[in-house]
């Protein structure tokens, strides 16, 4: 199997990759929405304080402000069988710019809302809109992607969310509840204006019979060099796909197929049981509950988030190097003990102890949460969103993959929501903190590396009947 032997910051200036520049700046343009899908996910948490207080010119319960994070995700569930439909019939370019004004027309029904009950209309259609992105998105950037480079270019929807997360924990608890929304509005724009420019995924040009497009695409995201080799593949693996329907029963009966969804299934559910989108919706309460002594939860909020950013971008530098399933595994047990440190300082508040000689240690905790999650369990698993999927049942297997994740999104955080108030915050965290432990060994022993492969590799090795990865390279 192919191995990468340069380091993927390199390789994204190294003319060594063809046509390196131009993926580049269509990876940039189709993701500029997950910078205001972070918006979305985060704005939650420095807007809840303002919308309960005294202050605000929407007036909700401390119950009703909660449920704004859960109407997200009920929109996403419920988008799910319009985006498997859409992202075939239309395709991965016309399913984003969709998903662009579905969203821009949310933020300005957000903008003008003058009770909750429009905020909770324009949250479940976000949900919706950002279902569809979610699902085209990495779609788009696997297909396009070299694969020497396609481990970084995969990672950036995340690192552009990370960076959507900070812009709100800096703009929402100092500006008017107007920025964020104007803000969104403005980068939809952006994205709509530049990537409808953009050309349409080879791959699934070629699924649609236009072989010329095809070419064409191709040949513009290689800079015409190695095309003729690399399309001939495609067309031998689309041959191949044209005798399998993409059924969705297929995703069970099929041996690939099935193991592809399984992995999906589990590592998305270690990502929501580490607590992160719990943390991202609700950071500025948890600290208020700790009772910190030394920092702001704000100031807290806004290097939670640069520290989250910063570790995702240097892990998108070397996860073409070191390979997906190192980084998970060592992120999973980091991430698992930084947890652990949240739950026992939780736990000996609720015991009644003393802590204000230790009130620095959930923040401590929280930063280094920010580090070893983004390290691997926050980045990897969209990559491999990208990649483990057979051409043909892309759209069938991401989407289930993605509603699988939303459906985990809204049971963690009622779970989250029913174990803080029945038995005590340290509760969920504990759980969590053991969740998060057992991600290490499922990697280890099941899940395939991708590093260096071609997409038509990695369904070989999924293909193969042994069930254990271990002692598999590159």
């Amino acid at each position: 199997m192919t191995v990468v032997e340069h380091v993927p910051c390199k390789a994204i200036m190294n003319t060594s990759v063809p046509g390196v520049l131009f993926q580049s700046l269509a990876v940039f343009l189709v993701n500029i929405i997950a910078i205001t899908d972070g918006i979305t996910l985060g704005w939650t948490a420095p807007l809840i304080p303002y919308l309960i207080s005294d202050e605000s010119h929407i007036k909700m319960t401390i119950h009703e402000a909660e449920m704004i994070e859960t109407w997200l995700l009920y929109g996403a569930i419920t988008g799910l069988p319009i985006t498997m439909l859409l992202v075939d019939k239309i395709g991965r370019k016309k399913s984003v710019l969709v998903s662009c004004c579905v969203l821009a027309v949310c933020w300005i029904l957000v903008a003008v809302a003058t009770n909750v009950s429009l905020i909770y209309g324009a949250r479940f259609v976000m949900g919706l809109g950002l279902n569809m992105a979610y699902v085209a998105m990495p779609m788009y950037v696997g297909e396009i992607s070299h694969k020497n480079i396609r481990g970084l270019l995969s990672s950036f929807t995340f690192i552009f969310m990370l960076l959507g997360v900070l812009i709100i924990y800096c703009v929402g608890p100092y500006f008017s509840y107007y920025v964020p929304p104007i803000i969104s509005i403005t980068l939809l724009i952006i994205q709509f204006v530049g990537f409808i420019f953009m050309p349409e995924s080879a791959y699934y040009l070629l699924s649609k019979g236009k072989e010329e497009d095809a070419k064409a695409s191709l040949s513009k995201f290689r800079n015409n060099i190695g095309v003729e080799e690399e399309f001939a593949e495609m067309k031998e693996t689309n041959e191949k796909n044209k005798t399998e329907q993409g059924r969705i029963q297929d995703i069970f009966l099929v041996r690939s197929y099935r193991k592809a969804i399984l992995i999906m299934l589990f590592l998305n559910l270690s990502q929501l049981l580490s607590s992160y989108e719990i943390l991202l919706m609700n950071l500025h309460n948890i600290l208020e509950t700790a009772e910190s002594n030394y920092i702001s939860p704000s100031i807290v909020g806004i290097v939670f988030s640069a520290v989250t950013l910063i570790a995702a971008v240097s892990a998108a530098t070397v996860i073409d190097r070191f390979g997906r399933k190192i980084l998970m595994i060592i992120s999973s047990f980091l991430t698992a003990l930084c947890l652990l440190a949240v739950s026992v300082y939780f736990h000996m508040k609720y015991l009644e102890y003393d802590l204000s000689h230790i009130s620095w240690l959930p923040t401590v905790a929280v930063m280094a949460y920010a580090v070893s999650f983004k390290f691997g369990l926050g980045i990897v698993p969209i990559v491999l969103t990208s990649e483990i999927f057979a051409p043909k049942m892309k759209a069938i297997g991401m989407t289930l993959a993605d509603g699988m994740y939303v459906v985990s999104s809204i049971g963690a955080l009622q779970l989250y929501f029913f174990l803080r108030d029945a038995y005590g915050i340290h509760v969920p965290f504990y759980l969590f903190s053991f969740c998060t432990f057992l991600a290490g060994p499922y990697v280890w022993l099941f899940v395939p590396e991708t590093k260096g492969k071609t997409l038509d590799e990695i369904q070989n090795v999924l293909k193969e009947p042994r069930i254990l990865m271990i002692g598999r390279r590159g």
